[in-house]
């Protein structure tokens, strides 16, 4: 019951017990809830946060507004979120955390979809438009700013016209699931560098590999 009502209202102790804010990050897989979508092309970031909590060995759990999990990488305490808001509401959740947990903006990574980018393809930037992508555009509308750091994953874009949407809540293909794997690997290299690293010197490693 009280895991219930945890998930449902929050509670206000703080889950990472850093107390310098700049040891502390929010990584933010985006994606939408169900098992309909798991294996979505616009679930990646779900995808990306699983393949990490694989990795560093911590679990999903069920809290206010996401599920969340926490692990640390050379001194520095991470929080991991996939938002439970759906992806056009996914704003509400990244405010919350970041303001809970006291996470500067610039410690923040927001890993999505991009239908701009050829399949597999890996970029990360420090601002920029939403793309016409909903959930960084709620993002962008509750934070009130566009210059948060946001990794995109490359999806391409194989689709006719009017078809965008089937396309990517559409599944992978086979090919793509037979390249993805090592894609993965790819995107979790990338977030331990941005956690360690910092921004610029990720992105000169990482973008366009």
């Amino acid at each position: 019951m009280f895991k219930f009502f945890k998930a449902l209202f929050g509670t206000t102790e703080q889950v990472l017990k850093e107390t310098d804010t700049m040891k502390k990050f929010l990584i933010v897989g985006l994606g939408n809830i169900g098992p309909e979508y798991e294996k979505t092309r616009h679930n990646i970031g779900f995808k990306v946060m699983d393949f990490l909590a694989d990795q560093e060995s911590y679990v999903f759990e069920s809290q206010k507004l996401g599920s969340i999990g926490t692990f640390k990488h050379k001194g520095k305490s991470v929080l991991c979120l996939k938002p439970s808001t759906y992806m056009n509401l996914s704003g509400k959740a990244v405010k919350y955390w970041m303001d809970k947990e006291k996470i500067a903006l610039e410690n923040i990574l927001v890993v999505t979809d991009d239908i701009n980018l050829p399949f597999g393809s890996i970029r990360l930037k420090m601002k920029g438009s939403d793309g016409g992508h909903n959930g960084l555009k709620d993002i962008q509308n509750t934070l009130q700013t566009s210059k948060y750091n946001r990794f995109r994953f490359g999806v391409g874009s194989d689709f006719g016209k009017g078809k965008q949407v089937d396309y990517v809540l559409g599944e992978w293909s086979v090919e793509e699931t037979k390249l993805l794997t090592e894609r993965l690997h790819k995107s979790t290299d990338l977030i331990r560098a941005f956690i360690f690293s910092g921004t610029d010197n990720t992105m000169n490693q990482f973008n366009g590999t």
